[in-house]
């Protein structure tokens, strides 16, 4: 029994990372407000908006209508629109306000989700040890190494950094981005719904019910309470040894 992954039931680790993801999500908002103030991201979209609004002035337009909308309009309407359009699409002051409010917005929700990973998906486990969120924590469940040892702070990095932030979380968060920007088309939709069907069949799948990020890692989610984990394989290989000769 002590060299069996006792893994986390499913319920459990679902219900931990609700109360992750709304902690992260709080997390997120916060820093992303404290970066957006300090690189000044107010000021440049009013920037931008001033553009627009002297534009919609001075062509009796407004660019701030639906689809619907746009499909209704007289051809007298949609003319002034085209006419504003191409005066906008020559004029270098609002393509450079437009091209630094959009990579401001970039940097302010990129950063802001990361450091909210680093705050509650590695930072809070460092502290609490064991590679427990305050999810985890609350659920009973807890990470170590597919190898029944110490989850290793490098291992905790990769699953954080590269595994759920970069992969699972911003692939996707840019690719809804673009594609509300039409930016990219159908390819868009096509790459988060192929590292959604790769999530679940590899939760599915995989002996350990495990992730992208834990594949990563080589880490798997188990029951704090039951788990058996060594300090090292050495300790582990002691234990097994101690454990055939009746010592323990």
């Amino acid at each position: 029994m002590f060299f069996d992954i006792q893994k986390a039931s499913m319920t459990k680790r679902i219900s931990a990372w609700l109360l992750d993801i709304i902690l992260l999500t709080i997390a997120a908002t916060g820093f992303g407000f404290l970066v957006s103030k300090a690189v000044g991201y107010d000021a440049r979209y009013d920037e931008l908006e001033a553009y627009y609004a002297r534009y919609e002035s001075e062509y009796g337009v407004s660019f701030h209508i639906s689809e619907a909308e746009l499909a209704a309009l007289t051809p007298e309407e949609t003319a002034r629109i085209e006419r504003a359009s191409e005066a906008m699409n020559s004029d270098d002051g609002l393509k450079r306000a437009y091209v630094l409010t959009v990579n401001l917005t970039l940097v302010i929700l990129s950063l802001g989700i990361l450091l909210g990973f680093l705050l509650v998906e590695l930072a809070i486990p460092l502290f609490f040890g064991n590679g427990q969120t305050v999810g985890k924590k609350v659920f009973g469940l807890c990470l170590m190494q597919k190898d029944q040892t110490k989850l290793r702070p490098v291992c905790l990095a990769i699953r954080t950094i590269l595994g759920k932030y970069a992969v699972e979380t911003m692939v996707p968060v840019l690719m809804i981005f673009m594609l509300l920007a039409n930016m990219i088309g159908i390819a868009g939709t096509a790459v988060i719904v192929l590292i959604s069907l790769l999530q679940l069949v590899l939760i599915i799948r995989t002996s350990s019910n495990s992730a992208l990020h834990d594949i990563f890692a080589d880490t798997v989610v188990v029951d704090a309470k039951s788990q058996k984990i060594f300090d090292d394989l050495k300790a582990k290989e002691d234990y097994k040894i101690k454990m055939e000769k009746g010592i323990l």
